[in-house]
């Protein structure tokens, strides 16, 4: 999903809503009443609100996919810490800040603004969600996924969304041969693959930007072929960042065969009738995937749309983009749908790791999104891979530590 104004996505689509104005205030009155916790949270007033930005390293550069040129080595990502009368600290990732939006939250109480039950229970603390989430965590001592209310998490699967287009890019100096460029694509695999994953989404699309349109689908398909044969304990995901049309997507499959794919995402700019031919077509040949989308520029009326007509299987919309508090109210209505959940979260692991406690409390996540990165300036090392799944720790609120002084 391309970066936007966090309050402008959450004012958009049908269960985001929900989540604001006079409708979230009367459920917050409702819970307040029954959060056993809330007691503990009015003790506490926020006293201070700062900023920093920490940088994130990727464990080699990433190159193009089928949209966007080259994305580099990681980005370096805003994030929000609040500290209480008591000195509870929480922080994380957040929304627009602004001058408005820190007055109006210093001196709550953080109960006027959170509740365990429910999450942000006021829309103008929004931009605040993720880091009100850990610091109610830090207070109550409790992970995030246990004030979801669960006491063992659920976990899922993860996968490793780093595979782009790696043969186009030189790893030292120009690559000289096809050869040597597909190598590129498996060592990085490889690497991955030590980290723990076993789910790799390799990025197709190629004609749409960088190669001849069928020189393009023919390299896709060859690097389908090699990674599966390479990698054969491992599941395949396929993103197209909406490169291909209904009629590419189904060359595509026809090209690979029998390779077994866990997912086809975002094949193409989402239409119904789109879906409609490639839904189709899949049921004739009886091929086992998942259809995924909703990350980019999402509709989130024609999601809706598409999720009731069982056109596609698993629901995108970026974690932060959408909110964790709204992500939380969404995922009851996607289970409802029979529709999974698998939260956008490329370019920064703070959301893959987001995401897991999503998971953890509320489950319906078919599997996570993984970004491998490191920092000098956060310590993610309470997080684990086991059996090819992210592990969330049973520390306090998400249980990152913020190494860097606000």
């Amino acid at each position: 999903m391309e970066r936007r104004n966090f309050v402008k996505h959450l004012t958009k689509g049908s269960a985001a809503t929900i989540a604001l104005g006079t409708s979230l205030t009367s459920q917050a009155t409702e819970l307040l009443l029954h959060d056993s916790k809330a007691d503990e949270l009015a003790e506490h007033k926020i006293a201070d609100i700062s900023y920093t930005q920490v940088q994130l390293k990727w464990p080699r550069f990433v190159g193009k996919n089928a949209r966007r040129d080259i994305h580099g080595y990681g980005p370096r990502v805003s994030v929000c810490v609040l500290t209480t009368d008591k000195g509870a600290r929480g922080w994380g990732m957040h929304g627009r800040r602004s001058d408005e939006t820190n007055v109006y939250l210093k001196g709550k109480r953080v109960s006027d603004v959170f509740q365990p039950s429910m999450g942000v229970t006021d829309s103008k603390a929004l931009p605040f969600d993720v880091p009100l989430h850990d610091l109610a965590g830090i207070i109550l001592n409790k992970p995030v996924y246990e004030l979801l209310g669960r006491k063992k998490p659920i976990t899922t699967k993860c996968y490793s969304g780093m595979i782009y287009f790696d043969e186009l890019e030189p790893k030292e100096g120009p690559v000289k041969t096809l050869v040597k460029g597909m190598d590129n694509i498996v060592e990085n695999c490889a690497s991955d693959y030590k980290l723990g994953y076993r789910q790799l989404k390799l990025k197709i699309g190629r004609g749409n930007s960088w190669m001849p349109r069928d020189e393009g689908l023919q390299r896709d398909i060859e690097v389908t072929q090699l990674v599966h044969k390479t990698f054969p304990d491992c599941e395949i995901l396929v993103d197209a960042n909406d490169g291909y049309t209904a009629d590419t997507t189904i060359a595509y499959l026809k090209g690979i065969g029998d390779i077994p794919l866990f997912w086809i995402e975002e094949p193409f700019a989402e239409t119904v009738a789109d879906y409609q031919k490639l839904k189709g077509w899949i049921k004739a040949n009886n091929v086992k995937t998942l259809l995924a989308d909703g990350e980019a520029n999402p509709n989130q009326q024609l999601l809706r749309e598409l999720e009731e007509k069982k056109l596609i299987d698993v629901h995108l919309t970026d974690l932060m983009g959408y909110g964790f508090t709204p992500w939380r109210q969404l995922m009851p209505e996607l289970k409802k749908l029979g529709i999974l959940a698998s939260p956008h979260a490329f370019g920064e692991l703070f959301k893959s790791y987001y995401t897991a406690h999503l998971t953890g409390g509320l489950g319906n996540t078919v599997t996570i999104e993984g970004v491998p990165c490191t920092s000098e300036e956060v310590d993610f090392s309470n997080y684990k891979i086991v059996d090819g799944k992210f592990i969330p720790p049973g520390k306090p609120g998400f249980g990152i530590t913020l190494l860097k002084k606000s």
